[in-house]
């Protein structure tokens, strides 16, 4: 490990962590107390948004700096295209970058891990090289062929089928002191300055947490036999009464604090070896997790704010520590702030300034009080929802918020949501944080704000969402492709 004039950074991800079950976010369990202690340091943003309800795309934003729309990683077309990343424009000026998780979809497939000088996915199921190479082009074809689609959804379906069966006995163990040891044996190794990305994962469905934080959040609680599906409880095939919500909700606790300590010994080594004060902290989640809010459960077919309205915490010497109620923040930002405490210029998106949580005029953009939520059409989740569905003899309407795609403009006093299949949605946060009281179509002021804020968005981004395209790929594919598709089986 050598040391650098040029800052270090650390960007943290918490899946699906929502933000009040966060003590520095006021939790009244102390799920977080590591967090806590970090946010006497750090800027504690209230306002901080999400891009998308999931994975893919959030992640997919925050190396690129683009909108869902922008960049198309999505399940319509589950893979990152034509965009340079944050971490190859970081290592082709000179940073250290690595990557770890036990995420399915931060994998060389997906191609979120481009740029990464080193990266390891811990998720068993779907490991990191199973889809590199000319297996990433497979992935590709497999999804932008209407013929072959289905053998990819089945592909994430399967894995999922089989990650769920591992974990039901609550044996799987978590990725995350693994994923610190990594990320510590990288940056000691490191030659100069270094970008180190992780998501921990611990609190995603299913919930097993370690049985120590079993015995603090949810005493007397066996994960084994309350509802981790949540697509069964979706589509109506299992039910879920107060108790039970309680200690799922406990489950959730105990997965958080967990993954709180692994932190807090990461954040501790940093310190020891010299290193925290020239490295600038990132730690938000990606989206977060209803409890049966809403009827749903999950982060699946909605963008109420439970998932996107996300914490984060940023810890950099130009970033005043404290406390911000106010300032719209979309998560996209933070691939500007972090070109910009870097120095390093986008190899793909340029450095915009006035997207730098850095910089003084921070949200000096067109429509920069508003952040913008986009979600398409939930192909894998939506075939999980009608295989639980199909079990239990239930049919689903098509013209539901399950087949719909979705987007959002919010800002601090309120939300407006276009649905697809479904009516639009309206809510006053500032009266109604819990989004309970649909104000879409009523003369308020507020909710006519923000929904011609939307209709600027769309309109510069594109007010309809394309269908999944329908021309054959298989065209323009090289031989090496077409042989693996052959030996797999795909096509003739």
């Amino acid at each position: 490990m050598t040391t650098s004039a040029r800052p270090n950074v650390l960007f943290v991800v918490l899946d699906t962590v929502r933000k009040d079950r966060l003590t520095v976010y006021g939790h009244d369990e102390p799920t977080s107390p590591a967090l806590a202690d970090f946010a006497a340091e750090a800027r504690v943003y209230e306002q901080a948004t999400a891009p998308a309800p999931w994975t893919l795309p959030v992640h997919a934003s925050l190396f690129t700096g683009l909108y869902p729309s922008e960049h198309n990683a999505t399940q319509e077309t589950p893979y990152l295209e034509d965009a340079t990343t944050l971490a190859e424009s970081l290592s082709a000026a000179g940073y250290a970058t690595s990557c770890y998780s036990s995420n399915a979809w931060i994998t060389p497939y997906t191609r979120l891990t481009d740029g990464f000088d080193d990266q390891d996915n811990f998720f068993k199921v779907m490991p990191g090289d199973l889809l590199s190479g000319p297996l990433a082009r497979v992935w590709k074809t497999m999804n932008d062929n209407d013929r072959l689609r289905a053998l990819a959804d089945r592909v994430v379906e399967l894995g999922n089928a089989v990650h769920e069966r591992l974990a039901a006995g609550g044996g799987e163990d978590s990725k995350t002191p693994a994923v610190i040891d990594r990320t510590q044996s990288f940056i000691d190794d490191a030659d100069g300055s270094f970008f180190s990305f992780i998501n921990l994962m611990d609190a995603h469905l299913p919930y097993h947490p370690p049985e120590e934080y079993v015995g603090q959040f949810a005493p007397a609680v066996d994960s084994t036999e309350v509802c981790q599906n949540s697509k069964a409880y979706n589509c109506g095939a299992r039910d879920i009464d107060d108790k039970e919500w309680a200690a799922i909700r406990g489950l959730y606790d105990a997965e958080i604090r967990h993954m709180d300590d692994q932190l807090e010994r990461l954040f501790s080594w940093l310190r020891a070896e010299g290193l925290w004060e020239e490295t600038m902290v990132v730690v938000c989640a990606d989206h977060g997790e209803l409890h049966g809010e809403h009827g749903l459960y999950g982060h699946e077919f909605n963008v109420y704010d439970p998932v996107v309205n996300v914490p984060l915490l940023v810890k950099h010497p130009d970033v005043d520590p404290g406390r911000d109620a106010e300032t719209p923040v979309e998560l996209l930002d933070l691939y500007h702030t972090i070109l910009d405490a870097t120095g390093v210029e986008g190899r793909g998106q340029p450095l915009d300034p006035n997207r730098s949580l850095l910089g003084d005029d921070y949200r000096d953009i067109d429509l920069g009080d508003h952040a913008f939520v986009e979600y398409h059409r939930p192909v894998v989740e939506l075939n999980q929802l009608e295989s639980k569905a199909a079990e239990a003899g239930i049919d689903l309407d098509d013209d539901s918020r399950f087949y719909s795609r979705m987007r959002a403009a919010r800002r601090a006093d309120g939300k407006y949501i276009r649905n697809e299949r479904i009516g639009d949605e309206a809510y006053r946060l500032d009266d109604d944080p819990d989004e309970t009281t649909d104000r879409a179509g009523l003369d308020d002021e507020v909710i006519a704000a923000v929904e011609a804020a939307l209709d600027a968005f769309e309109e510069r981004v594109g007010g309809e969402w394309d269908a999944v395209g329908t021309d054959d790929p298989l065209a323009d594919m090289d031989n090496e492709t077409k042989d693996r598709l052959r030996d797999l089986g795909y096509v003739e």
